[in-house]
């Protein structure tokens, strides 16, 4: 088999998996309202458990960034799968707060970030030379982003012609597609030029990642991110309600997002291969505030929500190409999956606080307002927060690798 079409199967394959896991959590929004309707909990507590599953789904990707990083991909994500299926199939007969946190929030989310960011992007970078791997990770988003064009519009779909249950158990058992899909990913591709980190370990690694600056960077930036895409994903269907509109207006920015997302994360890859990552971050965060400050000022029309959707989505996950990229330049690819992982925790801190306050948010004072204004004060911090990083390996990182 020629090398470029091991390449591309590679990526194909992780693309195709963060299609399905990404596509599943991103769509979990749209059962906010029925869920609070049959089961009574209220929407402070419903967004408790998204938010405990945006941190878990964090928290699980280091940790199964390491398990990949010595055990394999393979056996990770099709972990993941099965608990990713489990916790979605259980989750419409939980009516109790632990219940709906442990099944939604914890099993649900771990088993997404088995097959998410860390670990694809990780194996990805081990089987590809250096020059490949920003644009690999650029088409490994942009499945995400797919996964949400197809997944959000789906899902609302089948919750108004089959009711909200069997939505949620038909997105169970698309979880389970990602087994096969992880295939080509169980043996590392001749040709690949796979860099290891000679002579240093994991934990050693590690301290060294946070006794750098531009790491710390990194991590302050994701935060950002994570919160305004928990926010949005978890509250946007909210947000458009409070504008009278329908439940399909919801569906379609979500499905819009992830569609120009692609556009974004392939641009933002192809770009990474020429310009300085970090500036790069600097213009997709700066997008971000811009865009919201438009949305608050343009009328609340389904038109203003395609376009807010349609110009967010340009910047969506376009953060995750540059960020592994520079975690990868950093500190090389062998511990790839574990500190590009530590990273997307931060990111899910942040996307536990844009969940959850923005239930507190709406159910004190009947409006997200207050919730917008912190994106545009969040966005703005993480533009200049990038500007510091170096994008050269410190000398500890460059002499051990």
């Amino acid at each position: 088999m020629s090398t470029k079409r091991q390449y591309w199967m590679l990526v194909i394959s992780a693309a195709l998996i963060l299609a399905v896991t990404m596509g599943i959590r991103n769509a979990l929004g749209l059962f906010v309202s029925p869920l609070n309707t049959s089961s009574g909990l209220g929407i402070v507590t419903i967004s408790f458990a998204l938010a405990v599953g945006q941190f878990v789904w964090g928290a699980a990707q280091p940790i199964f960034g390491a398990l990949a990083d010595r055990a394999g991909s393979v056996r990770i994500i099709a972990f993941g799968a099965v608990l990713l299926a489990l916790g979605l199939a259980v989750t419409p007969f939980m009516h109790s707060s632990l219940g709906l946190i442990f099944f939604l929030g914890v099993v649900t989310a771990a088993g997404a970030g088995g097959g998410s960011f860390s670990i694809l992007i990780g194996a990805a970078a081990q089987r590809l030379p250096a020059e490949r791997r920003a644009f690999a990770s650029g088409f490994i988003n942009a499945g995400g982003s797919f996964g949400q064009f197809i997944f959000a519009p789906l899902a609302q779909v089948l919750i108004s012609a089959f009711g909200w249950v069997t939505a949620l158990l038909s997105l169970a058992a698309s979880a389970l597609l990602t087994i096969p899909m992880a295939l080509p990913l169980r043996d590392k591709h001749s040709g690949a030029a796979t860099v290891h980190t000679g002579g240093i370990s994991l934990s050693e690694q590690t301290l060294l990642a946070f006794k750098d600056r531009s790491y710390w960077c990194l991590h302050a930036g994701f935060f950002t991110c994570g919160f305004h895409i928990a926010f949005l994903v978890t509250h946007l269907p909210g947000e458009v309600a409070l504008c009278g509109l329908p439940a399909s207006v919801s569906a379609a920015s979500l499905a819009i997002i992830g569609l120009a997302n692609i556009a974004g994360s392939l641009g933002v890859g192809w770009l990474a291969q020429t310009y300085r990552m970090k500036y790069l971050l600097v213009w997709v965060y700066g997008i971000r505030a811009v865009a919201i400050t438009f949305y608050l000022m343009a009328p609340h029309t389904a038109f203003t929500f395609y376009v807010f959707a349609g110009v967010l989505g340009l910047s969506w996950l376009a953060t995750v190409p540059p960020t592994a990229g520079l975690v990868g330049k950093l500190f090389g690819a062998r511990y790839l999956a574990t500190l590009f992982g530590l990273t997307l925790l931060s990111h899910q801190i942040g996307g536990f606080f844009g969940a959850w306050l923005g239930g507190i948010a709406i159910a004190e004072s009947g409006s997200y307002e207050w919730m917008w204004y912190a994106d545009i004060a969040l966005a703005a911090l993480a533009a200049l927060v990038n500007l510091p990083i170096r994008e050269v390996p410190p000398k500890l990182a460059a002499a051990a690798a």
